[in-house]
């Protein structure tokens, strides 16, 4: 008796194709590196640092007496930086920094040597930015004089850079960064020397 006269059907099993399962086989690899990548990621998943101005400064903040529409400025601040992350610490690269009034610079950009912090801890910095004329414009000037003459001037200190983050062996890539920090800050025409901050400086921070 044949199959057929015994109802019994046969079905073609082709063999498993190479290249599908090179295919397959890549897929499930790249799948398992994205699983691990996402893992290391929640676990040392970084923070922003935060940063906040605790002390100013000012040893001259004036229009200049010979040129028009300059101003001589030299003023002193510490910016503090607070990683409150507890397994990535922060590499600070090409830093520099600034002082702004009313959306204008009032100090030269001074840069900044690289910085390591470590993991959940704090490190102060404390440029002394001016020492140069730096042109500025009669609403500048004008506004100055009267915040000076009030005893309450509003200053912006900016630092920009990029950071990149390192937990245990993984490293990040680099980071824009773009820290605005406003304040008040209180002094009077030709005082000199620390200043009182009025307000706690807040300060956003970009990357």
């Amino acid at each position: 008796m044949t199959d057929e006269k015994k109802g019994v059907i046969h079905r073609y099993s082709p063999a498993v194709h190479p290249f599908r399962l090179l295919c397959t086989i890549l897929v499930t690899i790249f799948l398992l590196a994205g699983v691990i990548v996402l893992i290391v990621y929640l676990v040392y998943c970084p923070s922003k640092p935060h940063f906040t101005v605790t002390g100013a400064t000012v040893f001259e903040l004036s229009n200049s007496s010979t040129q028009p529409n300059v101003l001589s400025t030299s003023m002193h601040f510490t910016l503090v930086s607070r990683n409150s992350n507890e397994r990535s610490s922060i590499l600070y690269d090409h830093l520099s920094a600034y002082v702004s009034y009313r959306n204008q610079p009032i100090t030269p950009p001074a840069d900044l040597p690289p910085l390591l912090q470590n993991r959940a801890s704090s490190i102060a910095i404390s440029p002394v930015l001016g020492g140069d004329f730096v042109p500025d414009s009669g609403d500048v000037a004008s506004g100055l004089l009267t915040d000076q003459a009030y005893g309450v001037v509003n200053l912006c200190f900016v630092l920009m850079g990029r950071l990149r983050y390192k937990s245990g062996p993984f490293r990040s890539g680099w980071y824009n960064m773009y820290v605005q920090c406003d304040m008040l800050i209180g002094i009077r025409n030709g005082a000199t020397g620390p200043v009182p901050l009025i307000n706690e400086p807040v300060c956003n921070v970009d990357t």
